[in-house]
């Protein structure tokens, strides 16, 4: 967003308080899914259930269950870099262009690296690989 004023010391601790207490939701919430896989695994090594259709619905809910492991790792990076960004002097300032991230886009989206006008560029551009995260 051009033009946003710069983050106050304020909005800032604001913010660094909301990365820090997702980032703390989002490890507690991969530590029990991952204990939680850990367990499934030892009560069937084997992952052996009664019939074909059974074992269909146990593999898709295990990839489902994967996939939001997966997404949930993903963001908790983003946090991380949001914290490095923080501790850097850096954060609410765009990874392209350098401009200033306004102080709501931050608030919806803690870990935003780019203005959206950057963002919207990043993804038409990274559209197979990579999530909106407008």
């Amino acid at each position: 967003m051009r033009g946003a004023m710069a983050l106050t010391p304020e909005q800032t601790q604001e913010l660094q308080r909301t990365v820090d207490q997702r980032h703390a939701a989002l490890l507690a919430e991969i530590t029990r899914d991952l204990d939680r896989m850990r367990e499934d695994r030892q009560a069937d090594p084997a992952g052996r259930v009664g019939d074909p259709g059974d074992e269909s619905v146990a593999s898709l809910i295990s990839d489902l269950e994967q996939a939001d492991t997966s997404r949930d790792i993903s963001e908790l990076r983003s946090l991380e870099a949001a914290r490095q960004r923080i501790n850097e002097g850096r954060y609410g300032l765009c990874s392209n262009c350098g401009q200033e991230i306004g102080y709501e886009r931050l608030r919806a989206n803690p870990a935003a690296e780019r203005c959206i006008s950057c963002q919207t560029q990043f993804e038409k551009t990274h559209a197979s690989s990579a999530g909106s995260t407008l």
